[in-house]
């Protein structure tokens, strides 16, 4: 699916998604990445749920977000609480979904000036 959103210079921004991957700015990506307005982290480790844990949560604390959205692929699967404290412990905002609906919230989020981190399992 092709997303519109007038895209604001230097953000990143979602354009497409589809089966096994997502677009950012135009470019295909097939891997696990992290997603911030003006940072992008591609090939991130985890490949799957199963694959998450605390230490990948406290990187993305460091990263100091206001919401982190956890894209967890075709299907919505929450990992266990104990391994996203340290989300909880940094106060941020912490959001499970499957992948395509955190693109498709990430863009709004992003569009409204927000500090959001799409952490996308592909």
């Amino acid at each position: 699916m092709k997303l519109h959103l007038t895209q604001a210079a230097g953000q990143n921004i979602f354009t497409a998604y589809g089966e096994g991957y997502v677009q950012v700015n135009q470019q295909r990506y097939e891997t696990s990445l992290i997603v911030m307005p003006t940072q992008l982290i591609t090939n991130w480790q985890p490949r799957t749920l199963d694959d998450l844990t605390e230490a990948h949560f406290a990187h993305l604390a460091t990263l100091h977000p206001e919401i982190v959205l956890l894209g967890t692929g075709n299907m919505l699967r929450f990992p266990h609480p104990r391994i996203s404290n340290p989300l909880a412990q940094a106060r941020i905002g912490f959001e499970v979904m499957d992948t395509f609906a955190a693109a498709r919230t990430y863009n709004i989020l992003m569009g409204e000036g927000r500090r959001v981190a799409a952490a996308l399992l592909l």
